[in-house]
């Protein structure tokens, strides 16, 4: 390939793993760098795979560190000349005016690339994830709600939906012009071109509720990418997807491939997700005989011990968080603490060689655990399920290296999710034989 076709950066590590699926799934090669890589690194990488990525933190990092988070990474990825970049944003915006501030983000972008509008693109149908009209909605349990009125979102503990309206919503957090663009003003890929070409906001929301709209959408952006200059663009997976799907019409590829699976054993799962569908998911695990732990108060030596018994045992394991770890990290920051005190479990257990396989609710755990763990990069292992996807982890460590991890954000996944994940390799080498 001539030059590098996709580039993006993530504002949270289970986030920035929905890209390298969407990646996959269209047949391309990625590597997902934890924090900004060496730029040799990250220039070697661009030549031996399809995308390059770099998963960071600003979703939850406040306004006024953000630059600092956010700049070098996209001023890296812009350096390798890729045709399109993305910040992969969550796909129900979580974001607000003093955290993870999208509209921050735009102001870093525009000095980085220039004031020319961001097409914007939260949509995830095959998510449930919508726009109509300006207006966002998700789904939760089968039924889809507005943004503002959906369970999970409506409550957020950092960043509460209040506004459903993706362009009032994000206005709060920038004095740059955000607009819309509707269904009703879309009839092919060149109208979207056409139209974004023309519009004087800093940045556009787009419609879409099918996965066809997703496509218009891909296919109008990359039509409109000028050649040397990569178009920045901002979003959720269900944009990549759209957009993948646009930079592979009549291009090559390197070929996905597929991966070996570590043999089945115990699983080790910790969560710091306070979902509803995470507390689902754990509770069909203790009934599927997972033990079920919780982290409490502020002496963490007897569960670690009960959990290396366990899976020594054989036995698959969940630690959660409890009310009495919670209260124990009073006048701490609650989030970082509890992360950091489950990613100790991760290393004992990793350490000890007693699973190779991990599982971890939370977007925040998620970091503290890799970041704990010196893990320096993600490739796909399996697409088990859905959205669901099981990284092999790179490390200088050896006891890291290789290691299987889910990462899962605190809403992905069905109820059997974990039972799945422990019996993934002999479920897979079942269905390769018949």
């Amino acid at each position: 390939m001539d030059s590098l076709r996709f580039a993006f950066y993530g504002d949270d590590f289970t986030g920035s793993v929905d890209v390298l699926l969407q990646l996959r799934r269209a047949g391309w090669t990625s590597r997902l760098f934890l924090g900004l890589p060496d730029p040799e690194e990250l220039k070697a990488a661009a030549g031996e795979v399809d995308a390059v990525g770099i998963a960071g933190v600003a979703r939850s990092l406040p306004t006024g560190t953000l630059a600092a988070e956010v700049q070098p990474a996209l001023e890296a990825l812009a350096a390798l000349g890729p045709r399109i970049l993305q910040y992969k944003a969550c796909s129900t915006a979580d974001s607000s005016p003093s955290i993870g501030s999208l509209g921050r983000v735009l102001e870093i972008a525009q000095g980085v690339f220039g004031p020319a509008t961001v097409p914007m693109l939260f949509a995830q149908p095959d998510f449930g994830r919508y726009t109509a009209f300006g207006h966002h909605f998700a789904a939760e349990q089968g039924t889809v709600h507005r943004l503002d009125r959906q369970p999970t979102m409506s409550a957020h503990p950092t960043t509460p939906m209040d506004e459903s309206d993706l362009a009032r919503h994000l206005s709060r957090q920038t004095h740059l012009a955000i607009g819309s663009l509707h269904l009703t003003e879309y009839t092919d890929a060149q109208s979207i071109a056409a139209n974004l070409a023309q519009r004087s906001e800093a940045a556009t929301v787009l419609d879409a509720i099918t996965d066809g709209h997703v496509d218009m959408v891909g296919e109008a952006v990359v039509a409109a990418a000028q050649p040397h200059t990569p178009q920045f663009v901002l979003g959720s997976g269900g944009f990549t997807r759209g957009l993948a799907a646009a930079l592979s019409q009549g291009a090559e590829t390197l070929g996905a491939g597929s991966g070996q699976l570590n043999p089945d054993g115990p699983v080790l799962a910790v969560s710091g997700s306070q979902s509803h569908q995470t507390a689902r998911q754990v509770q069909d695990a203790r009934r599927q005989g997972w033990t079920v732990l919780e982290l409490s108060g502020r002496d963490d030596a007897p569960l670690l011990e009960r959990v290396l018994a366990e899976l020594s045992a054989g036995r698959s394991v969940v630690v959660t968080t409890g009310a009495d770890a919670a209260e124990a990290c009073a006048g701490l920051s609650l989030v970082e603490t509890l992360a950091a005190r489950l990613s100790a479990v991760v290393e004992a257990a990793l350490h000890r060689g007693a699973t190779r396989r991990v599982i971890v609710c939370g977007g925040d755990t998620s970091s503290h655990v890799l970041v704990r763990l010196g893990a320096r990069s993600l490739s796909i292992a399996s697409n088990p399920v859905g959205n669901v996807v099981l990284c092999t982890v790179g490390s200088a460590k050896g006891w890291v290296d290789g290691v299987e991890m889910l990462l899962k954000g605190g809403q992905v996944g069905p109820v059997d999710l974990f039972e799945t994940i422990r019996t993934l390799g002999s479920r897979q080498s079942a269905a390769s034989i018949n």
